[in-house]
């Protein structure tokens, strides 16, 4: 095999590396990190001056999924990066356990924008981890399509292996077949899966990437962080109220979605954690 040149457009560094582990500490954990490996120095000097791409990422709608598979490792070439995460504190987590009425859960989304970034969290009473997985990923979908963004080379970046595996492995195509059925029974949160999948059908490039949670990927920490600090802010009273399907909080105090300040507070939380400077301008 031939040597490889790795271009970093964004990163700590841009610049030309001649191997991986070079290439990997520039971009490694940087959020909206954008970098390829070429054949050629001429071919990475091009992708660093801003040629366009000569390669396009594939289509991961849930019609396709089963057919060629989605793409599942980090694509170079995302002109969008988002991160969705979900949480439950679940105090009946031991053998035998469920989730309780009265467990705080959360969900929250970080999308990266060429211009500008998007978060947004919110509350539910008594979800279960999956649910709140699933509603990270759909809200985010439905954001996307409300900034017009359905055109974009765009990633996701996940932690959850449930909710990518649905997506990039023909599950969710498999359920709608059955009728929303698994083929061992009953499907948990089908009206979410139902949503998710005619949005995934309008975007044109959607990349996954799975990454491992709470580790030390500066997007995935900010996410957990402002779940957490979400379900922090939700007092101590459960009512009966949840969290709509459609992502439109139900009426309880208690649970808002994040704020300007608690944004800023889970930057800096993220900067102590990862022992990181500000961005430069």
């Amino acid at each position: 095999m031939g040597q490889k040149f790795y271009a970093v457009r964004r990163g700590r560094k841009p610049g030309i590396y001649r191997t991986w582990p070079e290439a990997q500490r520039q971009v490694q954990g940087f959020p909206g990190a954008r970098y390829k490996s070429f054949a050629t120095r001429g071919e990475a000097q091009a992708f660093l001056t801003g040629e366009p791409p000569k390669t396009t990422a594939k289509v991961a709608s849930s019609s396709l999924a089963t057919q060629s598979g989605a793409q599942t490792t980090a694509t170079s070439t995302s002109e969008i990066t988002v991160y969705t995460d979900g949480g439950s504190r679940n105090t009946g987590n031991v053998a035998g356990g469920h989730v309780r009425q009265g467990d705080k859960a959360a969900w929250a989304y970080r999308i990266e924008l060429p211009e500008q970034v998007v978060t947004d969290s919110a509350g539910e009473w008594g979800a279960s981890n999956n649910r709140m997985e699933i509603m990270a990923f759909l809200q985010a979908l439905q954001r996307l399509v409300a900034l017009d963004q359905t055109a974009r080379q765009i990633q996701f970046v996940l932690d959850s292996q449930y909710v990518l595996n649905a997506v990039t492995k023909g599950w969710l195509s498999g359920w709608k077949r059955r009728g929303w059925k698994r083929s061992a029974g009953p499907l948990a949160n089908t009206e979410l899966w139902q949503q998710v999948d005619p949005l995934l059908g309008q975007f044109q490039h959607l990349s996954f990437h799975w990454t491992k949670g709470h580790a030390t990927n500066q997007g995935n920490v900010f996410v957990d962080h402002l779940l957490n600090t979400t379900m922090d802010q939700m007092g101590s009273t459960a009512t009966n109220s949840r969290v709509k399907p459609t992502g439109t909080p139900a009426k309880q105090p208690t649970a808002q979605p994040a704020n300007q300040q608690t944004v800023d507070q889970s930057v800096a939380a993220i900067r102590r954690i990862l022992q990181m400077p500000p961005d430069e301008e």
